[in-house]
Protein backbone atom coordinates (compact mmCIF):
# COMPACT_ATOMS: atom_id res chain seq x y z
CA UNK A 1 0.00 0.00 0.00
CA UNK A 2 2.80 2.15 0.87
CA UNK A 3 4.33 1.79 -2.73
CA UNK A 4 1.36 2.65 -4.72
CA UNK A 5 0.81 5.51 -2.30
CA UNK A 6 4.92 6.74 -3.37
CA UNK A 7 3.79 5.44 -6.92
CA UNK A 8 1.00 8.09 -6.76
CA UNK A 9 2.94 10.89 -5.15
CA UNK A 10 5.89 10.75 -7.53
CA UNK A 11 3.71 10.87 -10.48
CA UNK A 12 1.53 14.20 -8.49
CA UNK A 13 5.29 15.50 -7.84
CA UNK A 14 6.12 14.97 -11.97
CA UNK A 15 2.96 16.61 -13.14
CA UNK A 16 3.19 18.99 -11.20
CA UNK A 17 6.91 20.06 -11.74
CA UNK A 18 5.84 19.47 -16.02
CA UNK A 19 2.99 22.72 -15.15
CA UNK A 20 5.14 24.56 -13.68
CA UNK A 21 7.94 24.24 -16.36
CA UNK A 22 5.18 24.65 -18.93
CA UNK A 23 3.97 28.33 -17.34
CA UNK A 24 7.58 29.54 -17.30
CA UNK A 25 6.94 30.41 -21.27
CA UNK A 26 4.68 32.80 -21.84
CA UNK A 27 1.31 31.91 -23.86
CA UNK A 28 0.66 32.98 -28.25
CA UNK A 29 -1.00 36.77 -27.61
CA UNK A 30 -4.71 36.83 -28.53
CA UNK A 31 -5.43 38.52 -30.50
CA UNK A 32 -2.10 37.53 -32.04
CA UNK A 33 1.09 40.20 -31.91
CA UNK A 34 5.05 39.35 -33.50
CA UNK A 35 6.65 41.49 -31.17
CA UNK A 36 5.89 40.98 -27.62
CA UNK A 37 7.21 42.70 -24.64
CA UNK A 38 6.66 41.23 -21.19
CA UNK A 39 9.27 43.26 -19.54
CA UNK A 40 8.21 47.13 -20.41
CA UNK A 41 11.59 46.70 -22.31
CA UNK A 42 9.87 49.03 -25.35
CA UNK A 43 7.93 51.67 -25.62
CA UNK A 44 4.42 51.89 -26.93
CA UNK A 45 5.57 53.64 -29.93
CA UNK A 46 8.64 51.72 -30.51
CA UNK A 47 6.83 48.11 -29.65
CA UNK A 48 3.94 49.48 -33.01
CA UNK A 49 6.65 50.61 -34.89
CA UNK A 50 8.40 47.11 -35.02
CA UNK A 51 5.11 45.22 -34.94
CA UNK A 52 4.10 47.19 -38.22
CA UNK A 53 7.81 46.20 -40.03
CA UNK A 54 7.17 42.67 -39.20
CA UNK A 55 3.95 42.14 -39.82
CA UNK A 56 4.28 43.58 -43.46
CA UNK A 57 7.16 41.50 -43.78
CA UNK A 58 5.55 38.36 -43.17
CA UNK A 59 2.29 39.18 -45.41
CA UNK A 60 4.70 39.87 -48.36
CA UNK A 61 6.84 36.99 -47.58
CA UNK A 62 5.34 34.65 -45.32
CA UNK A 63 8.47 34.63 -43.72
CA UNK A 64 7.96 35.72 -39.26
CA UNK A 65 10.47 37.52 -37.62
CA UNK A 66 9.23 37.12 -34.30
CA UNK A 67 10.38 39.30 -30.98
CA UNK A 68 9.75 37.78 -27.29
CA UNK A 69 11.31 40.17 -24.30
CA UNK A 70 11.23 38.28 -20.99
CA UNK A 71 11.84 39.51 -17.59
CA UNK A 72 13.17 35.97 -16.43
CA UNK A 73 14.87 33.05 -18.40
CA UNK A 74 13.69 30.95 -15.23
CA UNK A 75 16.54 29.34 -14.71
CA UNK A 76 16.97 27.94 -19.02
CA UNK A 77 19.87 28.97 -20.60
CA UNK A 78 18.82 31.68 -23.23
CA UNK A 79 19.04 28.78 -26.17
CA UNK A 80 17.60 26.68 -24.29
CA UNK A 81 14.76 28.78 -23.65
CA UNK A 82 14.06 30.76 -27.14
CA UNK A 83 14.00 27.09 -28.81
CA UNK A 84 11.23 26.18 -26.56
CA UNK A 85 9.34 29.41 -27.13
CA UNK A 86 10.09 29.20 -30.67
CA UNK A 87 8.47 25.64 -30.76
CA UNK A 88 5.91 26.08 -28.52
CA UNK A 89 4.46 29.41 -30.31
CA UNK A 90 5.75 27.59 -33.81
CA UNK A 91 7.33 30.51 -35.58
CA UNK A 92 7.14 30.60 -39.03
CA UNK A 93 5.19 27.92 -41.31
CA UNK A 94 3.85 24.79 -40.79
CA UNK A 95 6.36 22.72 -43.65
CA UNK A 96 8.78 25.82 -44.76
CA UNK A 97 10.26 26.09 -41.19
CA UNK A 98 10.83 30.16 -42.26
CA UNK A 99 11.05 31.37 -38.87
CA UNK A 100 13.35 33.52 -36.78
CA UNK A 101 12.84 34.32 -33.05
CA UNK A 102 14.67 37.04 -30.84
CA UNK A 103 14.49 36.63 -27.14
CA UNK A 104 15.68 39.50 -25.03
CA UNK A 105 16.13 39.24 -21.06
CA UNK A 106 16.71 43.13 -20.29
CA UNK A 107 19.59 43.71 -17.60
CA UNK A 108 18.90 44.19 -13.77
CA UNK A 109 20.70 45.15 -11.33
CA UNK A 110 21.28 41.49 -9.94
CA UNK A 111 21.97 39.91 -14.01
CA UNK A 112 23.28 40.90 -17.05
CA UNK A 113 21.27 41.14 -20.22
CA UNK A 114 20.63 38.40 -22.51
CA UNK A 115 19.81 37.74 -26.05
CA UNK A 116 19.41 35.00 -28.54
CA UNK A 117 18.34 34.47 -32.50
CA UNK A 118 16.91 31.54 -32.58
CA UNK A 119 16.17 30.15 -36.89
CA UNK A 120 13.57 27.55 -37.82
CA UNK A 121 14.90 25.04 -40.06
CA UNK A 122 14.09 26.52 -43.57
CA UNK A 123 16.22 29.34 -42.41
CA UNK A 124 19.85 27.69 -41.09
CA UNK A 125 21.11 27.93 -44.59
CA UNK A 126 20.56 31.42 -45.11
CA UNK A 127 21.28 32.67 -41.77
CA UNK A 128 23.78 29.98 -40.55
CA UNK A 129 24.79 29.95 -36.68
CA UNK A 130 28.07 32.29 -37.30
CA UNK A 131 25.43 34.56 -39.02
CA UNK A 132 23.28 34.94 -36.30
CA UNK A 133 26.13 35.55 -34.15
CA UNK A 134 27.88 38.13 -36.09
CA UNK A 135 24.28 39.81 -36.18
CA UNK A 136 23.39 39.91 -32.16
CA UNK A 137 27.55 40.98 -31.99
CA UNK A 138 27.17 44.14 -34.65
CA UNK A 139 23.81 45.10 -34.94
CA UNK A 140 21.85 44.06 -31.37
CA UNK A 141 24.62 44.55 -28.39
CA UNK A 142 26.36 47.69 -28.88
CA UNK A 143 22.61 49.30 -29.62
CA UNK A 144 21.60 48.13 -26.68
CA UNK A 145 24.97 48.69 -24.33
CA UNK A 146 23.88 52.09 -24.72
CA UNK A 147 20.36 51.79 -23.97
CA UNK A 148 19.29 52.08 -27.32
CA UNK A 149 17.17 49.09 -27.79
CA UNK A 150 14.55 49.75 -30.24
CA UNK A 151 18.05 50.48 -32.77
CA UNK A 152 19.23 47.30 -32.07
CA UNK A 153 16.31 45.37 -33.23
CA UNK A 154 15.33 47.27 -35.34
CA UNK A 155 19.00 46.89 -37.24
CA UNK A 156 18.78 43.27 -36.21
CA UNK A 157 15.57 42.92 -37.89
CA UNK A 158 16.43 44.46 -41.13
CA UNK A 159 19.64 41.96 -41.33
CA UNK A 160 17.52 38.85 -41.07
CA UNK A 161 14.79 40.08 -43.46
CA UNK A 162 17.44 41.23 -46.36
CA UNK A 163 19.39 37.87 -45.79
CA UNK A 164 15.77 36.07 -46.14
CA UNK A 165 14.80 38.02 -49.26
CA UNK A 166 17.85 37.20 -51.05
CA UNK A 167 19.43 40.48 -51.02
CA UNK A 168 22.83 39.53 -50.35
CA UNK A 169 24.59 35.80 -48.52
CA UNK A 170 25.59 35.03 -45.57
CA UNK A 171 29.41 35.08 -47.18
CA UNK A 172 28.66 38.75 -48.32
CA UNK A 173 27.40 40.04 -44.61
CA UNK A 174 30.16 38.28 -43.22
CA UNK A 175 33.08 40.10 -45.25
CA UNK A 176 31.13 43.55 -44.82
CA UNK A 177 31.18 42.76 -41.14
CA UNK A 178 34.93 41.54 -41.13
CA UNK A 179 36.47 45.23 -41.08
CA UNK A 180 39.16 44.58 -44.13
CA UNK A 181 40.15 46.87 -47.23
CA UNK A 182 38.37 44.01 -49.39
CA UNK A 183 35.40 43.63 -47.17
CA UNK A 184 34.87 48.06 -47.92
CA UNK A 185 34.89 47.32 -51.29
CA UNK A 186 32.45 44.76 -51.66
CA UNK A 187 30.60 47.18 -49.41
CA UNK A 188 30.64 49.94 -51.89
CA UNK A 189 29.80 47.40 -54.71
CA UNK A 190 26.06 46.47 -52.78
CA UNK A 191 25.53 49.96 -51.79
CA UNK A 192 25.46 51.03 -55.70
CA UNK A 193 23.81 47.87 -56.64
CA UNK A 194 21.09 49.17 -53.98
CA UNK A 195 20.94 52.31 -55.29
CA UNK A 196 20.57 50.95 -59.05
CA UNK A 197 17.78 48.58 -58.56
CA UNK A 198 16.09 51.79 -56.01
CA UNK A 199 16.38 54.15 -58.71
CA UNK A 200 15.13 51.40 -61.56
CA UNK A 201 12.11 51.00 -59.21
CA UNK A 202 10.99 53.75 -58.62
CA UNK A 203 11.42 55.18 -62.39
CA UNK A 204 9.41 52.37 -63.15
CA UNK A 205 6.78 53.61 -60.53
CA UNK A 206 6.85 57.11 -61.29
CA UNK A 207 6.61 56.56 -64.87
CA UNK A 208 3.04 54.85 -64.34
CA UNK A 209 1.91 57.52 -61.83
CA UNK A 210 3.19 60.25 -64.69
CA UNK A 211 0.94 58.70 -67.00
CA UNK A 212 -1.97 57.77 -64.76
CA UNK A 213 -2.14 61.62 -63.45
CA UNK A 214 -0.68 63.36 -66.26
CA UNK A 215 2.15 65.07 -64.77
CA UNK A 216 5.88 65.62 -65.85
CA UNK A 217 7.67 61.99 -65.33
CA UNK A 218 10.56 64.54 -63.26
CA UNK A 219 7.86 65.69 -60.59
CA UNK A 220 6.93 62.30 -60.14
CA UNK A 221 9.83 61.10 -59.37
CA UNK A 222 10.04 63.79 -57.01
CA UNK A 223 6.82 63.09 -55.13
CA UNK A 224 7.98 59.49 -54.75
CA UNK A 225 11.95 60.33 -53.32
CA UNK A 226 9.91 63.06 -50.98
CA UNK A 227 7.69 59.68 -49.29
CA UNK A 228 9.98 57.22 -49.30
CA UNK A 229 10.98 56.46 -46.01
CA UNK A 230 14.31 54.77 -44.37
CA UNK A 231 15.27 52.28 -42.50
CA UNK A 232 18.24 50.62 -40.81
CA UNK A 233 21.77 50.77 -42.18
CA UNK A 234 24.03 48.05 -43.25
CA UNK A 235 28.11 48.92 -43.20
CA UNK A 236 27.46 52.36 -44.19
CA UNK A 237 24.42 52.82 -46.35
CA UNK A 238 20.26 52.70 -45.77
CA UNK A 239 18.33 49.71 -46.39
CA UNK A 240 15.03 49.38 -46.65
CA UNK A 241 13.62 47.98 -43.57
CA UNK A 242 11.22 49.96 -41.15
CA UNK A 243 11.01 53.44 -39.71
CA UNK A 244 9.89 54.19 -35.80
CA UNK A 245 6.84 55.48 -35.54
CA UNK A 246 5.26 52.82 -37.43
CA UNK A 247 3.56 52.81 -40.66
CA UNK A 248 0.48 50.53 -42.16
CA UNK A 249 1.44 47.31 -41.98
CA UNK A 250 -0.27 45.80 -45.26
CA UNK A 251 -2.92 43.96 -43.03
CA UNK A 252 -2.99 42.63 -39.43
CA UNK A 253 -1.35 39.44 -38.21
CA UNK A 254 -2.96 36.11 -38.74
CA UNK A 255 -0.69 34.46 -35.89
CA UNK A 256 2.23 32.37 -36.47
CA UNK A 257 2.52 29.16 -38.52
CA UNK A 258 3.42 26.08 -36.86
CA UNK A 259 7.22 25.94 -37.78
CA UNK A 260 10.11 23.77 -36.15
CA UNK A 261 13.23 24.48 -34.85
CA UNK A 262 15.90 22.38 -34.62
CA UNK A 263 18.78 24.42 -32.72
CA UNK A 264 19.93 26.84 -35.39
CA UNK A 265 21.14 30.19 -33.97
CA UNK A 266 23.43 32.21 -31.54
CA UNK A 267 23.44 34.94 -28.53
CA UNK A 268 25.37 37.06 -26.35
CA UNK A 269 25.36 38.92 -23.27
CA UNK A 270 25.90 42.74 -22.45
Amino acid sequence: MRKKIKYILLILISFISIQTIAQNFPQKANPPRIVNDYANFLSKQENQALENKLVKFNNESSTQIAIAIVKSLDGYDKASYAFELAEKWGVGQEGKDNGALILVKPNYADSKGEVFIATGYGLEGVIPDAIAKRIVENEIIPYFKQGMYFKGLDEATNRIMELSRGEYTADDYKQATSGSAGSAILTVIIFLIVIIFSFIGRARRARHYAVGHNVPFWIAMGMLSSNRSHGGSFGNFSSGGGSFGGFSGGGGFGGFGGGSFGGGGAGGSW
